[in-house]
């Protein structure tokens, strides 16, 4: 983009999501008198599908759990009683409103009292899902990630296309995006108040996750699904699966999306037959622009290693100052704060989002972020891309490639017994990359 261009693209987005913040608000208290009930369905029952349908019920206006579909039973009975707790008086669901199996989504979709579906499944899972809801004419909240590879992002991007066309309203778990803190920094930023933007870097930098031990008799589908976490076709690595939330930030504050990408990254201490494929580090150079030389660059760097230093965050340097826009501050060029947020009790961005989803629902407002969600997706999957190869990478090569992580044939056998789309070796190690020989384009 031209510096006039982008100038105006960045202005016009902030004012964009203030709106929505906004009308989330003012939306739902209009429409507070409505009887109408909204029924909802939660696909994939885990902790973030408990927290985002708890978040749902949470909105202005009736609101009525519905329905219930994950891979596994026991996750799906688990969550059900602790939605149940927290909202009785919501939750209406009996044996025949709850699915099990690879197919539990479809079951779901074919029932015409739903609105809005959650989709909280693995990654991976993401694009199939949410075509299924666009063409079933659903409502839908969808996590982030919303795909583990390019062909998924490239699924997303036409499906949100076609949820346009329909007028569904559809939310993105890139909660961020309804901070206030972050819509004030970042609307600063825009205003030229630490002038033109020369570099930004952001982290992720914390401690490994879980790992659920194989169990006796367990198949190998079974384990991968129980470990997603671990697995490229189901998560796309952390750079994918966690640190998106501070590349998005570094795309909003850009008002665009990288062109070029390099890095380094491996496993340096989560290396056992546990951890699956994934890396424990990544470093990756990002360009926003067409030239290497003079566009502005961005550093960002993830890692999954205990005892280190720890940080997510997102920076930003201007000709006139910086911003630590994760902790809302403005600096001048000498270190003096020039900005600061107003004390006062924040809206908590994770139910602020709904919110605004709700209200559009309600108030047939557009709503619409899958499209920003499938980019700042696939940021996260070029730079992943970038330190699997060890090459330089242009966003328009990543995006277009046809080498997959997830098994997209429409005719997969997604069976238990069945082989994963990745299988260990003999010794009970899963492939992993190799910088310099694995090919990703």
């Amino acid at each position: 983009m031209s510096e006039q261009t982008r100038r105006g693209f960045m202005k016009n987005t902030t004012v964009a999501a203030s709106a929505a913040a906004v009308a989330g608000a003012i939306g739902a208290r209009a429409h507070a008198a409505n009887n109408e009930t909204l029924k909802i369905a939660l696909v994939g029952c885990g902790g973030r599908g408990t927290g985002a349908t708890l978040q749902a019920l949470s909105t202005d206006g009736p609101v009525q759990l519905a329905a219930m579909a994950d891979a596994f039973g026991d996750n799906l009975e688990n969550k059900l009683k602790h939605i149940s707790r927290s909202k009785p008086k919501q939750v209406a669901i009996k044996a025949g409103d709850k699915y099990v199996g690879f197919d539990a989504y479809k079951k779901v979709m074919a029932r015409d009292d739903i609105d809005l579906v959650i989709l909280t499944t693995p990654p991976g899972f993401r694009p199939m899902h949410f075509e299924a809801a666009v063409k079933a004419g659903k409502h839908v909240f969808m996590e982030k990630p919303v795909a583990s590879d390019p062909h998924g992002v490239r699924r997303v991007l036409a499906a949100a296309q076609e949820a346009k066309k329909k007028k569904l309203k559809v939310g993105v778990g890139l909660q961020r995006h309804h901070s206030s803190n972050y819509q004030e920094i970042i609307k600063r930023i825009h205003d030229g108040q630490i002038g033109e933007i020369v570099s930004m870097r952001c982290y992720w930098n914390g401690t490994t996750p879980w790992v659920r031990s194989r169990q006796p008799g367990q198949s190998e589908m079974e384990y991968q699904m129980r470990n997603w976490y671990f697995f490229n076709w189901l998560c796309g690595d952390h750079i994918v699966e966690q640190h998106i939330h501070n590349l998005d930030v570094c795309n909003w504050v850009m008002g665009d999306y990288p062109s070029v990408a390099q890095g380094m990254g491996g496993r340096e201490v989560r290396t056992g037959k546990d951890h699956g494929e994934i890396f424990d580090h990544h470093a990756v150079e990002y360009v926003y622009g067409n030239n290497w030389d003079r566009g502005v660059h961005m550093y960002s760097y993830c890692r999954h290693i205990r005892g280190c230093w720890n940080s997510v965050s997102e920076h930003v340097y201007g000709t006139k100052g910086y911003a630590t826009v994760s902790g809302a501050r403005l600096y001048d060029r000498k270190g003096n704060q020039i900005w600061k947020p107003a004390r006062g009790r924040k809206v908590n961005p994770y139910q602020q989002e709904h919110n605004a989803l709700f209200a559009a629902i309600r108030n047939d407002t557009p709503h619409n972020e899958a499209e920003n969600g499938a980019k700042s997706t696939m940021t996260a999957i070029f730079g992943r891309m970038a330190t699997y190869s060890g090459k330089m990478l242009t966003w328009k090569r990543a995006l277009e490639t046809k080498v997959d992580v997830f098994p997209h044939d429409p005719n997969y056998n997604w069976d238990w017994k069945g082989k994963a789309p990745v299988m260990p070796d003999a010794n009970g190690r899963y492939i992993t990359p190799k910088p310099g020989k694995s090919k990703v384009v």
